[in-house]
């Protein structure tokens, strides 16, 4: 059943009294911590100024979610070549 134009505001003012640390926890799936190499780093800093993106997480974010739409073998073959 859809939700009347009320229950939704009153769902919305309850978001917004939710601290940043509160809203990052109900969003949040799971914490990646990785170690770069050089030459890594180098790569994810390249491709960074090429997208013209600033952070790190953003960039990453965008890459897993563009290789998810990619069909397997397309995913096998990017994979293989790097």
């Amino acid at each position: 059943m859809a939700k009347t134009p009320a229950q939704r505001k009153k769902e919305q003012r309850e978001r917004d009294k939710l601290s940043a640390e509160e809203r990052e926890a109900r969003l949040l799936s799971r914490r990646i911590v990785t170690d770069l190499y050089h030459n890594t780093d180098a790569a994810l800093k390249r491709s960074m100024t090429r997208a013209k993106i600033d952070e790190e997480q953003d960039l990453i974010s965008r890459l897993i979610h563009g290789s998810d739409r990619l069909t397997d073998e397309q995913l096998e073959a990017l994979i293989k070549h790097s």
